[in-house]
């Protein structure tokens, strides 16, 4: 019965970094329509979905190599995301900046838990 916790994390964190994208997805429409968080948004819905979908293919990587670098790609991806959603935070007066300093929060952790698996593969 143990031997299925090798793909628990696995599935986990494809599955948490799915929930961040969907997240940010949500959180992006409940921002008002200017110019600048027009161009914000872009880079945010981006890099939030790019953190999921190189975590995947680092899963289907082709060797030690391809994987440490679809992890840094990710781990670069969640660093972005925070940093764009930073800049949201503080140049809009948001009703609901609870959702995005969480949001921030889940970016900086899934950072550490890519910086993490960085270090481990070594």
């Amino acid at each position: 019965m143990n031997n299925s916790q090798n793909s628990k994390p696995k599935y986990d964190l494809e599955e948490r970094t799915f929930q961040f994208a969907k997240d940010v997805r949500l959180f992006v429409k409940t921002l008002p329509r200017t110019t600048a968080n027009f161009e914000d948004i872009k880079q945010l819905v981006r890099a939030s979905g790019s953190v999921g979908a190189n975590y995947i293919e680092a899963n289907e990587s082709l060797g030690k190599k391809d994987f440490l670098m679809r992890i840094k790609i990710c781990r670069k991806e969640a660093k972005e995301s925070g940093y764009f959603l930073g800049l949201i935070n503080e140049t809009n007066d948001l009703k609901n900046n609870n959702e995005a300093e969480r949001l921030i929060q889940e970016a900086i952790e899934l950072k550490k838990i890519f910086s993490s698996i960085i270090e481990k593969s070594k």
